[in-house]
């Protein structure tokens, strides 16, 4: 069986009693950086054998892990933080794993896209998850484009170094609508930050960026 766990996206009592007993029963651990994921186990007294899933060893280590799974071995992914396979090369491992006909599950659990909406204050009856966009500004304007129409609330991941560049390509394409920014979730200084994009960026001119940031955008005419 593949369990996909969830783990916290920071505070660490947000772990899961399923999701604790599921890792305590499962004979490996798959994770993108075994070195958090180590801290996890420690922290909660788990002694697993782990293995590397990551984008640069991915189509090494694949075959190997469903040659587990066939052999009737139980396997526990996690990602770094939040739900596995969100924006993260586990995807490929349930993908796989269903194709193979090896059962899958699902161990529910934090993630920051929802709870950044939740925080938004902004409509949430529909929303459209993008994830991180292209890195260079040109492909990026393209592929906020893609959404430039739609009255769905949007919602991405970016890197601190990006942020503001983000931010300008957003409102070249979409104009200055609301938006909200969250940093830290559940974490000693979490933030979210509110108002329209052109505020939001405002705000940040003055604070050192650090860790992952969720963006959510509302829709057009929202």
């Amino acid at each position: 069986m593949l369990y996909i766990i969830s783990t916290p996206i920071g505070n660490l009592g947000d772990m899961t009693l399923r999701g604790l007993e599921t890792l305590k029963q499962v004979d490996y651990v798959v994770s993108e950086d075994t070195r958090k994921t180590g801290m996890l186990l420690k922290h909660f007294e788990i002694k697993k054998p782990q293995i590397s899933f990551h984008a640069f060893n991915e189509q090494k280590t694949l075959p190997h892990l469903l040659a587990l799974l066939e052999e009737g071995k139980d396997i526990g992914l996690v990602s770094d933080a939040g739900t596995p396979a969100i924006s993260d090369p586990g995807f490929s491992l349930v993908r796989a794993a269903i194709e193979n006909e090896i059962p899958v599950t699902a161990v529910p659990g934090p993630t920051a896209l929802i709870m950044a909406l939740v925080l938004s204050g902004l409509p949430l009856h529909s929303f459209t998850f993008r994830g991180f966009p292209p890195r260079k500004s040109a492909a990026r304007r393209r592929f906020l484009e893609v959404d430039q129409d739609s009255p769905h609330t949007l919602v991405f991941y970016e890197s601190p170094y990006r942020l503001l560049g983000f931010l300008e390509d957003a409102m070249a394409v979409y104009g200055d609508r609301k938006a909200a920014l969250a940093n830290d979730l559940t974490k000693k200084f979490e933030a979210v930050l509110r108002g329209t994009l052109s505020e939001i960026k405002q705000q940040l001119s003055e604070e050192k960026l650090l860790g992952e940031y969720t963006i959510v955008i509302a829709g057009k005419d929202s």
